[in-house]
């Protein structure tokens, strides 16, 4: 990894979610902001699937909730590559991720080569608050 580095230029230099501003406020406040709303204080109710996410997002880029370790099979040189969350709503750095992914794939796979590609993604207003929601399908 490291002559690859040399030749190229690019250096991997682990992410330290722990040490963003985010991370901290999330982490310091997210279960005051829970026990608020169980009890009572504040009148807004936490979809599961948003829980999910502000909770996979505290475990998301920490060595201590898991890694990979990868090596270099020429100069044996290796490196520890934390697992992500994945998410889809709040993680800045999977959702950035996931962002890229998808105009890469708009751009390459589903867009037509034309000079300029204006597109837009919406839903109906009575549809919306439905969908945010976390609920089963009513076929189900």
């Amino acid at each position: 990894m490291a002559s690859a580095a040399r030749t190229t230029g690019v250096v991997y230099e682990r992410r330290r979610p722990e040490k963003t501003t985010l991370y901290e406020i999330v982490r310091d406040n997210v279960e005051t902001l829970y026990g608020a709303i169980d009890d009572g204080a504040i009148a807004v109710r936490i979809p599961k699937h948003a829980k999910k996410e502000l909770e996979a997002y505290l475990d998301c880029g920490l060595l201590c909730r898991g890694f990979a370790r990868l090596r270099c099979e020429r100069c044996e040189e290796s490196r520890l590559v934390t697992f992500s969350c994945k998410g889809r709503g709040f993680c800045p750095s999977c959702l950035g991720r996931r962002m890229c992914a998808t105009a890469a794939n708009l751009i390459e796979d589903v867009l037509p080569e034309v000079a300029h590609r204006p597109w837009g993604v919406t839903s109906p207003f009575p549809w919306r608050r439905r969908l945010a929601q976390d609920g089963r399908c009513s076929a189900c």
